[in-house]
């Protein structure tokens, strides 16, 4: 039989797990909103960042009131705090993503677990939730905090890492089919050469495009709400508070935080992490690009374009022996088509910042990270299960290469568009080779022909 405890708040008594650090109000939640229990708790990286704002109050509250968090509070707390950092507590915090929009009820929790486990520590009844692991800060200046720093600490620390690692790969592909020509496509239809190093070039891009936008939106996202409470005003923190809290964060972390110039913006506009998961979607579009381009190449292997080889990594039917998918591929556009879904979920909720509070927080905490565990990890796996792998199917690439009816367009220089048009229409409609259609046509001799038409410079007009 469970063994409980009876612990109270301003509404009076409550029934709470013995076993559990958190008290009254963490249960009124976790009774009040059974809403995607066991699934859509509230992310983890939130509440490791509880563990490094909660810390950095503590020191901050010990500089400039240290009469009240005293240094013997401040080094229980602490040690609480690395805890909650660390993970250890995870079990303490059972609360979901759908509760109050302005996450009271998870800053509470944190308050409670430090609490609870800060007096353990100390053998004695030495903080309370909010008098002391509280002290000078609001639920709605603490939530909107701690989104910021565990985005900052996903993106930073997983999010750029995992860009980094698929660029490398496709800087060593690019180089290595630097001089592989086959035929470019546009409209999903044949269409002038190009190399296989200048399409690879093209995915490298567009990472290292990504991941600039992604450091573009990091310094708004450091500046960190702490220091507003309420409404914005400050009030019951002690001045200069919010600086200093902002600096012990960043020492904590080793991220350079600071202390949002306006308050009243910080608490009720989320547009920081609008921007920041707008530079999130724009990779997950080039993912899908990628993924979609890689597959396509893929395809076959006898009847798809088959110019590429990519790692069998799994049998691919329950039915068709020896089928095999292209499955990295499909888990990328999976994880884009839930990445863009997120960001329109993040943008409806930061619309809501009514008067001095947006009470959408969670929602977009969760979809946010979400959306930045999800791209890192799908990136990591792409790369490592796939891309790592891919190699250039050389003989298909010529083939397609010289069978594609776009290389007239060598010709224009020599006997005009349409011209050249006519050659290619010849060409197909009878299946015969560019050159007998040319000649055919008389508008080139069979060794001119041969002098002017070189598919290979053609995807290097201007020199390598």
């Amino acid at each position: 039989m469970a063994e409980f405890r009876i612990e109270h708040d301003s509404m009076g008594e409550v029934k709470v797990p013995a076993d559990k650090y958190w008290a009254a109000q963490t249960e009124r939640s976790h009774e009040n909103f059974l809403i995607g229990v066991g699934i859509e708790t509230m992310p983890r990286e939130i509440t490791k960042a509880f563990g490094y704002l909660k810390k950095a109050a503590a020191m901050a509250n010990n500089a400039l009131k240290p009469e009240k968090m005293t240094d013997k509070k401040l080094k229980a707390i602490s040690q609480a705090c690395d805890e909650v950092i660390s993970g250890s507590l995870n079990e303490h915090f059972p609360l979901v993503v759908w509760q109050t929009g302005s996450g009271t009820q998870s800053n509470m929790n944190t308050n409670e677990v430090i609490a609870n486990r800060a007096n353990e520590i100390a053998g004695e009844k030495l903080c309370h939730p909010n008098d002391d692991i509280n002290m000078s800060q609001s639920s709605n200046d603490t939530y909107p905090t701690a989104m910021h720093i565990a985005a900052v600490v996903e993106l930073e620390d997983k999010l750029l890492p995992a860009i980094d690692v698929l660029v490398e790969t496709f800087k060593r592909l690019e180089k290595e089919n630097a001089d592989i020509v086959k035929s470019g496509r546009t409209h999903l239809q044949d269409a002038v050469p190009i190399s296989f190093g200048q399409e690879i070039s093209g995915w490298r891009t567009s990472l290292e495009r990504d991941k600039e936008l992604v450091n573009a939106s990091l310094p708004f996202l450091k500046q960190l709400a702490l220091g507003g409470t309420a409404v914005g005003t400050g009030l019951n923190a002690p001045k200069g508070f919010d600086q200093k809290v902002a600096e012990c964060v960043s020492k904590l972390t080793g991220k350079n935080f600071v202390t949002a110039p306006n308050k009243f913006h910080a608490l009720t506009s989320k547009d920081e992490i609008v921007f920041a998961h707008g530079a999130v979607k724009a990779l997950a579009a080039d993912m899908m690009k990628i993924a979609n381009d890689v597959r396509w190449l893929a395809s076959g292997p006898r009847d798809g374009l088959g110019e590429i080889r990519i790692p069998e990594n799994e049998p691919g039917s329950s039915i068709m022996p020896g089928k095999v998918n292209p499955t990295q591929c499909e888990q990328v556009t999976m994880v884009a088509v839930q990445v863009m879904g997120n960001d329109a979920a993040v943008g409806f909720a930061a619309s809501q910042g009514n008067f001095e509070l947006n009470v959408f927080m969670p929602v977009i905490a969760y979809n946010f990270l979400q959306s930045v565990r999800l791209l890192a990890e799908s990136i990591v796996s792409f790369n490592k299960n796939c891309a790592v792998g891919i190699t250039a199917n050389k003989d298909k690439m010529h083939h397609n290469l010289y069978n594609s009816l776009m290389l007239v367009t060598a010709l224009n220089p020599y006997i005009g568009y349409e011209n050249a048009a006519k050659t290619a229409h010849k060409a197909f409609d009878e299946n015969i080779s560019l050159k007998d259609a040319c000649v055919a046509l008389g508008f080139l001799t069979a060794e001119k022909f041969d002098e002017v038409f070189k598919p290979e410079q053609m995807a290097f007009p201007q020199g390598k």
